[in-house]
């Protein structure tokens, strides 16, 4: 099952301890619809020292929340709001239901920048190989040898 959040999202608590706070989902789990926000809904674990040199300690995680317990807080309008989706070039693809801002397209422009970046990069790489494939070193006279 696909959720309408996904990592990355800013979302608003909306119902617990934590309500009307907000956070970035740092994790998401399709089959429990379970996901976790960050520095929110944290849990204590109690670790104890397995041996001499160890120290027992309490360690803070955040802890999971249910999906129906969050919204997904509009990168446009900044508002809590509900999600319709759509179908744009042949994907699928989150809209605000509030003003109408299509939320995954933001995303994909970033990934076409990183990937037009790694691009010229790679065709920067590509171009200092050929140069430096054309100074070969000799370094055995047997070799040097072979190709006269």
């Amino acid at each position: 099952m696909s959720l309408r959040i996904k990592k990355g999202d800013t979302v608003k608590i909306i119902a617990g301890h934590d309500k009307g706070q907000t956070g970035k989902v740092i994790a998401v789990d399709p089959e429990t619809e379970l996901i976790k926000v960050e520095n929110l809904n944290m849990v204590s674990r109690h670790h104890k020292a397995r041996t001499a040199q160890e120290q027992s300690d309490i360690i803070k995680t955040e802890g999971n929340i249910h999906i129906s317990n969050v919204m997904l807080v509009c990168p446009s309008c900044e508002k809590t709001t509900r999600i319709e989706t759509m179908e744009a070039d042949g994907k699928k693809h989150r809209k605000c239901k509030k003003c109408g801002f299509d939320i995954d397209a933001k995303k994909a422009e970033k990934k076409d920048t990183k990937k037009r970046a790694s691009k010229t990069a790679s065709q920067d790489k590509t171009e200092k190989t050929e140069k430096t494939s054309s100074r070969v070193k000799r370094t055995r006279k047997s070799d040097a040898a072979k190709t006269e």
